[in-house]
Parts: structure tokens; C-alpha cells; sequence
């Protein structure tokens, strides 16, 4: 039963991708934005289901089993991802409709007007977005070869993975995906709520865990956690890291730039926080493991295993379902993203400026391979903890949050400012992460990164002013044609900061 559950899995995708297929034009814009008309239901579940993601799923779980309370933090970094969305997000969405932008790199180098950091930005996205869709197909591959009691081996677990994602992203572009991440967003939140609450009914129900967890691990219910490493420095990394890193990630660029109307962003705040109580499953499953199945070698597994050992054969399937839907509708999105950063700001840009949109589009799909690829051998060949990998993934790509913020509000902003903050803070987090320093008073290497790269950001465009007053005036034209139409109560303060897109 568990097989066919999975076979219908990979199945449903492929449907729906061919379905899509039959709207798609041959054309870039159509591919990567869906043509800039996508609408609010597949808005908000494509938003929260690449939002979303193995980390989320199982990472959750494994980070409650071993670390305690830290991850509770979630709560709020929805919040601060949806405000996010709605303020950059419709900014950003504004002037790429205007200029026409399909990547981070679009926007960010042509207000700096600087190739170099046209390059170091897709250079970012891409370096940073391979490990975190690494951690997809791992999360998958997990669930699959505990659902199918290792009939099929974690190698061609993830395999399945990518070879169903290539076919239907191949054939839908962006708009299968946003119809497929509509059933994954459902499968997600009822998989991650009711798995937590079955598991709990066996130690007693919800109130019976918590007091039970009382008497036998009470460290498990405060920071800083059982390890004593985890505490409100930690707490606090998270919320900034996971929120900022996982929006300035390219998937999410794309579905700023793909929205058909901006006043689809004014909701989403309240929809991503709502959405976000599915954690409390997250919590019961994590706790519960403590107490049902303690010493589990790979953490990441507690709720596989958890679900295979006491729960039916056909409910631990389907909700193992809801969790590879988790990594599934965040892999398609990362893969279609970094195929669109290596199509237009390196193919189309540098290698062959008159291709045809046919040809694009080709080596679009591609791209699609390549990465996919060296994501799968990734998966087989880098061990790591979901959690651990996915951190030092976004706090590189949070990097970008301060040259975007700098671009979308402040006249000022310079790119020899934004290109040292850049190179900053990601130095500064692969030091901290990789190298010999460690990151002090136990805060994330990210958030060390973050601070330098503001530092530098501010410091850099206070002293240096810009050349390129054309390029300046351009982009304070956009941000009062865009207050006029969203904020036109603003309007009478646009002559005191006309580079100002809300402050």
C-alpha cells in the first residue's frame, strides 16, 4: 500500500505539470513568471509551500528531539517572512514589472549600475541555493525509504525526486509548479498537524506529554535545551536568519516578480502567520520522541521512524507523503530558480545576447539538469543535519537583504558600498561557518555577516557619492509613481524624500 501511496505521489505531479503545459508559451517571461499573471490562491500556496520545505518538516522535528524548545522561534519568523513579502516584496514586484526584472540580479544591477555586482549577486544565489536543495532531496529520499521499509534505497529515493521534478518543471515551467505547490501546501499543513497530535494520543494526548516531558527531561522545555547550546542568542539567529535568508532566496524573487496585482501582497502577513500554527504539530512530534523513541542515530529520521512504529500503515504513509510534499514543492522552485539565474544573467547576458526565446527557454530546461544534478550528488556524498546545512545556506543568500533594502529606499545607496557588504558578509559567514574563527557570544555566523554588511553598506555610501545621477533619478521616478498608486497619502512628503518607496 505504502508503494502505491508513493507511486501516486510521483504520479500526481506529472499530471498536473502536463495539464499546465497546455497554457505555457515558448517564451522566457512565461517560463520563469508565468507572465507576470499569477493569481491569489496559487500566490499564497506556491508562496508558503516553497516557504516551507524539508527544514520545516523534518527539521522541525528533529531540531524539538534534540534541542528543545529553540525552534519555537518559527512562530515568529513566519511572521516576519510574510511582513517581508508584503513590504519588500510588493516594492520589489513594482520595479520589476516596470523594468521588466526576472532575477535578483536584474534589480540589484541595474540600480547599482555595476556588472561586477550583477555577478557576485548571481554568484550568491547560486552557491548558497544548491546545499539548501540539497537538503530537499535529502528530506524526500528520508521519507521515501522509511515509507517504503527500505524496499527502495535512499540513492534511488532521491533519485525518483529529481527526475519527477525535471519532467513536470520541464514541461510547466513556473505555472506547474504553482498548480502542483496548491496540493502540496494542503498535504503540508494536515500532515505536520495531525502527525503530531496522533503521535502524542500515545504517551497520553498533548497534556500528558508536556508533563510527563516534565519529570523525565525538563531541559527539553527551556533554552537553553538538553545540549546547553541553544539558547536566546541562538533563538534570536534563527528568527533573523531563516526568515531573511529563505526570502532573498531567487525562488522567492520569482514569485515577487510573478504576481499579477500588488494588492495580492497586503494579505500575506496574516496568511503566512495563520498558516504558521502547523508548528505545533512539529512540537508534539519532536516531544514525543523524547519520550517513545530516545537515542535515534540521525535525527532528522524521528519522525519516520515514529510514524512507521505507531501509527497505521496507510495514515504513517500519506502523512510521510505531506512531508516529501514539503521538499518536493520547495526542490521544484529552487531548481526552476537557479535555471533562470543561469539563464538570464549568464547565458542570455554574456554568452549569447540575441538568443531567441526558444532558445532561452532550452537552455532554461537545461539548467534544470545540471543543478538538479549536482544536488543529487550532494545529497549521496555530504552528510550533515538538515537543519545545520539549511542554516549556513540562508545566511548567505540573507546577505542580499541589505543592497535590496538600500535599492528599493535610499537615494544614496553606492555599489562599491553594496559589492564590500556583500563580500563582508558572506566572507564573514564562511569564516565563522568553515574557517578557524567562531562566532562570538553565541549568535550565528549569519547574523555576524548581516551586521558587517550593513556596517559597510552604510559607512561606504555616506563617503562615496554617485556618478550616475540618470541611473538615480530613474529609479526615485518608479518609487514615487509607485507611492502615488499604492500610498498616494505619502505623496505630499515626496518632495522631502522622493527616493523613498515607504519611509
Amino acid at each position: 500500500m505504502s508503494l502505491t501511496i508513493i507511486a501516486a505521489f510521483m504520479i500526481i505531479p506529472l499530471v498536473v505539470g502536463l495539464m499546465s503545459a497546455r497554457q505555457s508559451q515558448e517564451t522566457s517571461e512565461d517560463f520563469f513568471v508565468q507572465g507576470r499573471a499569477m493569481g491569489s490562491i496559487a500566490v499564497f500556496f506556491t508562496v508558503a509551500a516553497t516557504w516551507w520545505s524539508a527544514f520545516a518538516f523534518l527539521g522541525s522535528n528533529a531540531t524539538f528531539y534534540t534541542n528543545g524548545p529553540v525552534y519555537l522561534t518559527a512562530l515568529a519568523w513566519n511572521l516576519l517572512f510574510g511582513f517581508m513579502y508584503y513590504w519588500i516584496g510588493k516594492r520589489v514586484w513594482y520595479l520589476g514589472k516596470r523594468f521588466n526584472y526576472l532575477t535578483p540580479s536584474d534589480l540589484l544591477g541595474d540600480f547599482y549600475n555595476s556588472e561586477t555586482l550583477r555577478i557576485v549577486v548571481a554568484a550568491i544565489t547560486l552557491i548558497f541555493t544548491v546545499p539548501y536543495l540539497q537538503i530537499q532531496l535529502t528530506g524526500g529520499a528520508y521519507l521515501i525509504e522509511v515509507a517504503s521499509n527500505g524496499a527502495i534505497p535512499f540513492w534511488l529515493a532521491a533519485l525518483l525526486f529529481y527526475f519527477v521534478i525535471i519532467v513536470y518543471v520541464w514541461v510547466g515551467g513556473i505555472r506547474a509548479i504553482a498548480w502542483t505547490d496548491v496540493i502540496y501546501g494542503a498535504l503540508l499543513f494536515f500532515g505536520m498537524m495531525y502527525a503530531g497530535y496522533y503521535i502524542s494520543t500515545h504517551v497520553g494526548g498533548p497534556t500528558a506529554l508536556f508533563a510527563q516531558l516534565q519529570e523525565s527531561s525538563p531541559a527539553h522545555l527551556t533554552l537553553p535545551g538538553p545540549n546547553g547550546t541553544m539558547g536566546y542568542p541562538m533563538w534570536f539567529s534563527l528568527f533573523v536568519i531563516t526568515a531573511i535568508g529563505a526570502f532573498m532566496g531567487p525562488q522567492i524573487w520569482l514569485r515577487m516578480y510573478s504576481v499579477k496585482s500588488g494588492r495580492l501582497f497586503n494579505l500575506m502577513p496574516f496568511l503566512l502567520g495563520l498558516a504558521a500554527i502547523a508548528y505545533m504539530g512539529s512540537v508534539l512530534s519532536g516531544y514525543s520522541g523524547v519520550l517513545l523513541e530516545p537515542g535515534i542515530a540521525n535525527a532528522d529520521q524521528i519522525l519516520p521512524v515514529m510514524l512507521m512504529n505507531y501509527a497505521p500503515y496507510l495514515l504513517a504513509s500519506l502523512i510521510m507523503a505531506a512531508g516529501a510534499a514539503a521538499a518536493m514543492s520547495t526542490a521544484n522552485s529552487q531548481i526552476h530558480a537557479v535555471s533562470t539565474v543561469v539563464t538570464m544573467d549568464i547565458y542570455q547576458r554574456y554568452v549569447n545576447p540575441s538568443a531567441t526565446q526558444a532558445r532561452i527557454v532550452f537552455i532554461g530546461r537545461l539548467s534544470l539538469v545540471g543543478f538538479s544534478l549536482a544536488a543529487y550528488i550532494m545529497a549521496l556524498t555530504v552528510p550533515g543535519v538538515l537543519v545545520t546545512i539549511g542554516i549556513a545556506a540562508l545566511a548567505g543568500t540573507a546577505q542580499l537583504v541589505v543592497p535590496t533594502l538600500g535599492a528599493i529606499t535610499w537615494k544614496r545607496a553606492h555599489p562599491t558600498a553594496a559589492l564590500a557588504g556583500l563580500l563582508g558578509g558572506v566572507g564573514c559567514v564562511l569564516l565563522m561557518t568553515f574557517g578557524p574563527l567562531s562566532a562570538p557570544l553565541g549568535f550565528h555566523a549569519g547574523v555576524w555577516g548581516l551586521l558587517l554588511n550593513t556596517l559597510l553598506f552604510i559607512g561606504l555610501s555616506h563617503v562615496l557619492t554617485r556618478g550616475d545621477a540618470d541611473v538615480v533619478e530613474r529609479f526615485a521616478k518608479a518609487r514615487r509613481d509607485y507611492d502615488g498608486e499604492y500610498h498616494p497619502e505619502r505623496t505630499t512628503c515626496a518632495a522631502s524624500a522622493p527616493a523613498s518607496l515607504g519611509q
